[in-house]
Formats: structure tokens, C-alpha cells, sequence
């Protein structure tokens, strides 16, 4: 595939666990892709942090999903490796990912996903705004804000229903490792976000707003414009 003439825009999405990333992400990949006449020049992706989970032991898996295991801190995650796949992409270049089954804890054995350098790549995870060489590249950060008991309810539905985990161990995983973590390393990036989107993906205004200026950034590739300032000034004003 040739290089982009223009560094693609690269937008992060945080929050907490089943805050609602993932359904703020499809939202805007919908709107985008169906906006009429937009065509090949004009495509989106979204990664996802968790592709880049260190490699686990067997231990570490069997711990895992006991929930006695850490999934949420920092030092889960190969962070040189997102930073090295996000530069390549702002670069130009095609990359491979290798896809991550969350069921398993573990990466599927020689499956990847080829991610091109397409005009807007979204990276979602709870902590991609934790390591600063990786917050600096993202043009536009969005910090998906919903309340703790909405989360936990997500959550243990979830697993229950896709990953067959009992409710003893989700919830010893909630309690020892997911809850501390989120309040310790991801609420904390809370602040570098451009924009708070309270609710979630609920909060069809503030999703609205924000699919207006990312085509409004794909068109003019500006830094910090009126639109988004607005934007910022509105949703923060919000009630939460």
C-alpha cells in the first residue's frame, strides 16, 4: 500500500473496564464509514490495547482466571511495542498485530491482523493515556466516564455469559485487581483527556459531537480548533 501523504489522525479512548469503549469506538467507525461519499480515502480502524498483553505463563493463565491475577496493571502490557506499532502507522507503514483471545489470556498462535495506515486509527484501552511517550502521539484523547456499579454489572454479565467464569472468581478479580487498578492507573489519565464522555456510549450527544469533529479533523488536519474547543467547554459542563 503506498505511504499516506498525511500522518494518519490517531485518536485514544480510555476508560474503565466495560466502561463502554469498544461501543463508543464502533459508533464512530459506523458513522464515519456511512457518511455519504466517503470512500476508500477515508477509512478507519480501531486497535485494541489489549492486543499487546505481555505473554503469560500457564501459572499466570490458571491465576488469571481465578482472578488472582493482575490483567490491569501497567506492567501487563508491552508498552514498547504499542509505541513502536503506533509510530510505524504514523509513518506510513502497514503493520501485523498479533490477535489477543480474552477468554484464553492468551495471544491465538499465529494469527495476526494486518492494520494499514488509514486516515483515522482509534487505539482503545484502560491505559492508553498511562504511558507518556503513547499519550503524546494520540490528536485526540476521549475518556469514556461511567459509574463503577454499571461497569461491575457489565462485567460480571460478560464473563459469565462469553467466558463461562463463576461469579466467585470475577468478583475476587473485581475486588483484588480490577477495582484498585483502575483507581490507582487509569482514573488518574482522566485528565489528559480532550474530551469526558459521561455515560458512555448512552450519551448520544457527546458521541454526536465528537463524530462531527473527527470529520471536521480529517477534512482540515488542524491542531486544537474552535470545534473542538466547544466541544471540551459542552461535555464538560455536562452533568454527570
Amino acid at each position: 500500500m503506498p505511504t499516506l501523504s498525511l500522518s494518519p489522525c490517531l485518536i485514544g479512548v480510555s476508560g474503565g473496564p466495560c466502561s463502554g469503549k469498544s461501543t463508543v469506538c464502533q459508533k464512530i467507525v459506523e458513522a464515519l464509514q456511512s457518511k455519504a461519499g466517503m470512500g476508500q480515502a477515508n477509512r478507519v480502524t480501531v486497535i485494541a490495547m489489549e492486543n499487546f498483553y505481555k505473554p503469560k505463563t500457564a501459572e499466570q493463565r490458571d491465576l488469571a482466571l481465578h482472578g488472582n491475577y493482575n490483567l490491569d496493571h501497567p506492567s501487563a502490557f508491552h508498552e514498547q511495542l504499542l509505541f513502536n506499532t503506533l509510530k510505524d502507522l504514523l509513518n506510513g507503514q502497514t503493520v501485523k498485530i498479533a490477535r489477543y483471545d480474552a477468554g484464553k489470556y492468551e495471544h491465538i498462535k499465529g494469527v495476526f491482523d494486518t492494520i494499514e495506515p488509514v486516515p483515522v486509527i482509534i487505539v482503545e484501552g484502560i491505559l492508553v493515556f498511562y504511558f507518556p511517550e503513547i499519550r503524546n502521539l494520540f490528536q485526540m484523547k476521549l475518556f469514556v466516564d461511567t459509574d463503577a456499579d454499571t461497569r461491575l454489572a457489565r462485567r460480571v454479565l460478560r464473563d459469565m455469559k462469553e467466558h463461562g467464569r463463576n461469579l466467585e472468581h470475577i468478583l475476587a478479580g473485581y475486588i483484588n485487581h480490577v477495582k484498585p487498578s483502575f483507581e490507582d492507573f487509569c482514573l488518574p489519565t482522566k485528565k489528559y483527556a480532550d474530551v469526558i464522555i459521561p455515560r458512555g456510549a448512552d450519551n448520544h450527544v457527546a458521541v454526536d459531537l465528537i463524530i462531527q469533529h473527527i470529520r471536521d479533523f480529517i477534512q482540515y488536519k488542524p491542531g486544537k480548533t474552535e470545534t473542538q474547543q466547544s466541544i471540551e467547554y459542552n461535555l464538560r459542563s455536562r452533568p454527570h
